[in-house]
């Protein structure tokens, strides 16, 4: 275990208990119920779902926060509910990925006074950050703590599919099992095989270790920008077991996403979503791939042609695919839930405890760092000295604020 993520595990056992410590009282905020920590704080943060740990809600009360968290049991917050809780005063918002965050939403909380929103969450495709900027909200996301994470439900997904994990598991609950058959579910052997990734970021970097290093696979990867670090790993690993007497692993960029596709016994997308990569993977991709091939995604579900991909693992039961997002989700594509060479699971590739954890932390602390009137962060790829210190030490900034540039914070380190 690399030494950063070590500190930040302890660093979230210690600030995490199951229950809070800290008093809270139930109360309303524009008719919904609210929990409110921090009666007597003197600026009003609302917190749209609850968060896990409590190391979040100690930084937001240091800052002089009142806290109020929502404890509507509706799964998603529609605007109008928002609007409810964001209410005439509000100086700060921690919201989901599953909200709508544009000009309505901007707008009522600019009314309201409010001074910053994060959201709980790396990615912001749900935000329209233009619209912040617009009336002068800095925007956050907690970058950093999903790394690990993340790959790890991704070699998750990779081998539950290629073993036949969810069907077998399935067949046995279903009381079918008679005994022991040679055709039981046999599945793919990956073993010295070929992984590709496209995009080779921190997520798909940390990936593709985890698949070289403990499966002895070989790594061809697509990505507009070379990821030498990783090439350099995998080539000293290479060496490594050439001088212990087992055949090398090999590293490639390719210059086409084409050839993973048509090379790779598993493919793990980890690109971004943007107007390039939506649908990425579509029907002509897909018949590209090798027959028994396994296609992963806990990038984002749009990244995906979902119809394309139904068709393709219904036409090809030798096919599978390991999803943590959706195309439309919540709902999946007509026909997904049916096919038993999908492994389906809902959006949990960052549900570790110090990974949701840390969220927190840096949604907090993005927050509180704004409403405090401290600048950002000035290093945000380097954020465990929100994680690791103790809460009253923690850097006086917000850590990632996306709109910073913009909006001409200034910096803090």
């Amino acid at each position: 275990m690399r030494p950063a993520i070590s500190a930040l595990m302890g660093a979230v056992r210690s600030q995490a208990p199951a229950t809070s410590s800290l008093r809270c009282l139930a109360s309303h905020a524009g008719g919904l119920p609210v929990e409110v920590h921090n009666e007597s704080g003197s600026k009003r943060v609302v917190v749209t779902k609850d968060l896990p740990g409590e190391r979040w809600l100690q930084i937001l009360v240091q800052a002089g926060c009142r806290v109020e968290v929502s404890k509507i049991p509706d799964t998603i917050l529609s605007n109008s509910q928002i609007k409810q809780l964001i209410g005439k005063k509000c100086d700060g918002v921690i919201g989901q990925l599953t909200e709508d965050w544009g000009a309505e939403l901007f707008e009522a909380l600019k009314q309201a006074g409010g001074q910053a929103y994060s959201n709980y969450a790396v990615g912001y495709n749900n935000v329209k950050v233009d619209e912040a900027t617009k009336r002068g909200i800095p925007v956050g996301n907690t970058p950093g703590v999903l790394t690990e994470t993340t790959a790890e439900l991704a070699a998750a997904l990779t081998f539950a599919a290629a073993r036949r994990v969810v069907e077998a598991d399935r067949f046995m609950r279903g009381g079918k099992y008679e005994g022991w058959l040679p055709t039981l579910f046999v599945g793919n052997l990956l073993q010295n095989k070929t992984v590709g990734i496209i995009g080779a970021g921190r997520i798909g970097a940390a990936y593709a270790r985890m698949m070289v290093e403990g499966h002895k696979m070989n790594l061809i990867y697509f990505d507009p920008y070379p990821n030498k670090k990783l090439e350099e790993y995998i080539t000293n690993y290479g060496q490594l077991l050439r001088h212990h007497g087992e055949p090398p692993v090999a590293v490639r960029r390719v210059d086409t996403m084409e050839e993973v596709l048509k090379e790779s016994d598993v493919v793990s997308l980890h690109c971004n979503l943007d107007a390039t990569t939506t649908h990425l993977i579509n029907a002509a991709r897909l018949k590209i791939m090798k027959p028994n091939a396994v296609l992963v995604n806990a990038a984002r579900g749009q990244v995906v042609n979902e119809v394309d991909l139904v068709a393709h693992l219904k036409a090809n039961p030798d096919f599978r695919c390991g999803l943590d997002v959706f195309e439309h989700e919540p709902a999946m594509a007509p026909g997904l839930a049916d096919c038993p060479n999908a492994v389906i699971v809902p959006h949990i590739a960052s549900a570790s405890m110090w990974t949701r954890s840390g969220m927190a932390t840096l949604a907090a602390a993005n927050v509180a760092g704004i409403i405090s009137g401290h600048g950002a962060w000035a290093t945000p790829d380097s954020i465990l000295p929100f994680i690791e210190r103790p809460v009253e030490s923690i850097p006086l900034a917000a850590p990632s604020i996306v709109n910073a540039k913009e909006l001409k914070l200034k910096t803090s380190s």
